[in-house]
């Protein structure tokens, strides 16, 4: 029988950039067995070790850093002036950070005891986690799991979206590189069904999913016979409240690029913006004003600002949502004929921005991911802080004031995983990365980021 192909289309011109073949049964049971066998003797390897074992990790990707670019540009549409930034910026600071903490995240805790008796708790690896990673951040949402997994002593099965498979060939070939024991990371590519099958098998200990609600909910349902965890890293639909006492040039400038960068499809890219009313209209005609200095085109283009969106379908969703919103009432600000590359039926998409929107329009409720959002005036903090959560989501959302006690009050009246003071779109890896409602569950990075690919185990030791 002829081997399965897995065929990844540029969003470039269409043309096939990534042919690979697909996992059958055997060779998913030779990789459940090899990291079975290697994460036995990974766990027993000293954390420091482990430690430089990640640092040299981040080295050799960091020195590949411009051709991992260029793959990103043919893979997902990003522009080659950004992709660089991605390895080079949060890539790098999220790992390094990780193996920082490590020592005292996973160190036992001696809690004392009576004489002649000591109780401790200690964490112990999980065993074999899978790890399931998006295309839009390949390698940013790939470490968030990865590394805190394999820093704990775990061994790693991972699979990457079907549209970047070279990203996670690559951070394999880094590890190689930097002597992690071959089985302890292996990058796998597999359909739903195949993915299904390894959350059922009883080597796997934990499953680590980035992606869609839908693909969450699938996770969840192949996960339910197993007493496992699962962690969903799932969709956003992030606000942004520029106050009354915000300046305007900096959430300008912030915001538009919280909504287009990437062409949009970030999980905590801004979505809808609410815009206390005595701002607005400067607000927004800034707003119009440095979106339109966007250059749309080929993302191998260095002068390209704005690349296509991953595949036709995605654009095809944005443009439903404008469309509708439109004929509601939305006004569009932006003319498509100032982006001479957007064209339909193609990924390529000019950005949009709609004011006259109102709450209940799909393009303010439900997940756009593209580089369009929709802008309201509010009369005050109470009006901005119900909207903002009146959402399915809750992934991030963000305040733009001078006024910090202000920002941490309000901020804590929102439903969301994390709340952004004059800033958005942003990890700090020192922080949890967590979300509420459909923006999934569990955590990563941080300390607390250790949690999930480890257990507790107790000792109650007695003279």
């Amino acid at each position: 029988m002829a081997p399965r192909l897995q065929r990844t289309l540029s969003p470039i011109d269409g043309s096939v950039a990534v042919t690979r073949e697909l996992a059958d049964a055997a060779a998913l049971e030779r990789v459940l067995d090899a990291a079975q066998r290697a994460q036995s003797g990974w766990q027993t390897t000293a954390l420091d070790e482990r430690r430089q074992v990640v640092r040299r990790m981040v080295d050799a990707i960091v020195a590949n850093a411009d051709a991992i670019g260029q793959e990103l540009a043919l893979q997902m549409g990003r522009p080659v002036r950004d992709g660089p930034k991605e390895i080079r910026g949060g890539f790098a600071e999220r790992a390094l950070a990780m193996a920082d903490l490590a020592p005292a995240a996973l160190a036992d805790v001696d809690v004392g005891g009576a004489a002649g008796s000591r109780r401790i708790i200690a964490r112990r690896p999980l065993g074999v986690v899978l790890v399931l990673a998006p295309w839009n951040y390949p390698f940013l949402t790939a470490v968030n799991a990865v590394v805190p997994a394999i820093l704990a002593g775990n061994a790693v099965v991972l699979k990457h979206s079907d549209q970047t498979p070279l990203a996670g060939e690559r951070m394999v070939e880094a590890f190689r590189e930097a002597g992690l024991p071959d089985g302890v990371l292996q990058s796998v590519i597999m359909d739903h069904d195949a993915v299904a099958r390894v959350i059922a098998d009883e080597r796997v200990g934990y499953v680590h999913f980035t992606g869609s609600v839908e693909g969450g909910r699938a996770v969840k349902r192949a996960a339910a016979d197993r007493f496992i965890g699962v962690g969903l890293e799932l969709g956003g639909k992030d606000p942004a409240y520029v106050r009354a006492d915000a300046d305007v040039e900096r959430a300008v400038a912030g915001l538009v690029d919280g909504t287009l960068f990437n062409a949009g499809q970030s999980c905590c890219g801004v979505e809808r913006i609410y815009v206390h009313r005595d701002l607005f209209d400067a607000f927004v005609d800034g707003f119009v004003e440095l979106t339109r200095s966007y250059r749309l085109g080929d993302p191998r283009d260095a002068e390209t600002t704005l690349g296509p969106m991953v595949r036709t379908a995605s654009a095809e969703l944005a443009r439903e949502h404008v469309r509708a919103a439109v004929a509601r009432g939305a006004v569009p600000l932006i003319d498509s004929r100032d982006f001479p590359a957007a064209a339909e039926g193609t990924p390529y998409l000019a950005p949009q921005v709609l004011i006259n929107v109102r709450q209940s329009m799909r393009v303010m409720q439900e997940e756009t991911f593209g580089p369009v959002v929709g802008i309201l005036p509010v009369a005050d903090d109470d009006e901005a802080i119900t909207l903002m959560n009146d959402s399915r989501y809750g992934l991030t959302a963000s305040i733009w004031t001078p006024d910090l006690d202000a920002a941490v009050r309000l901020g804590g009246r929102l439903q969301t995983g994390t709340c952004y003071a004059n800033r958005c779109d942003y990890l700090d890896p020192l922080l949890p990365w967590t979300g509420v409602k459909d923006s999934g569950h569990g955590v990563s990075l941080s300390q607390l980021g250790f949690e999930p690919f480890t257990r507790p185990m107790a000792f109650l030791l007695s003279e």
